[in-house]
């Protein structure tokens, strides 16, 4: 979800498509709180890791 955010922030920063920018920061940002509940100890949607 972190790569897909990154991958969508480059192209609408190039593209200029504001929306594909706002769609990579909103996944960016889940990603990273669910890789950091994962890598604290917290199980996310039943899994003991994100990945």
């Amino acid at each position: 979800m972190i790569i897909l955010g990154v991958i969508l922030l480059i192209i609408g920063f190039v593209t200029g498509i504001s929306v594909l920018w706002t769609i990579g920061i909103v996944l960016a940002v889940i990603g990273l709180i669910l890789w950091v509940l994962g890598a604290v100890g917290h199980e996310v949607a039943g899994r003991r890791h994100y990945w």
